[in-house]
């Protein structure tokens, strides 16, 4: 259960926590593009089977990589494209803290 609450909440309530307090001028934008960044789970339709609880996303899923997660950084230190880049890197964080959950996973 708490494996579920850290990942899902990483997911869906810190986005609307940071749009929230960061993004005071135009929150509901900024809260529904963060919370877009799940859209790379898209990459999971590509996996056999397509949902495993012991697989790690991390550097499996094609959106997931290392090389995709600098490109999430680089966009991230752009001011013009920052805020897709925090979406994605916060959808990093929510599958990397439930990778800390898998028994076996460094």
């Amino acid at each position: 259960m708490v494996r579920f609450i850290a990942h899902y909440g990483i997911h869906f309530v810190v986005p609307i926590i940071i749009a929230y307090y960061f993004y005071k001028e135009n929150r509901l934008w900024a809260a529904i593009i963060l919370l877009s960044g799940i859209i790379i789970d898209l990459d999971h339709l590509l996996a056999i089977p397509l949902f495993d609880p012991n697989r790690c996303s991390i550097n499996f899923h094609p959106l997931h990589t290392y090389w995709a997660i600098a490109v999430y950084a680089l966009l991230f230190s752009v001011k013009r494209t920052r805020i897709f880049g925090l979406a994605l890197l916060i959808h990093i964080l929510a599958d990397t803290v439930d990778c800390w959950f898998i028994p076996g996973t460094p």
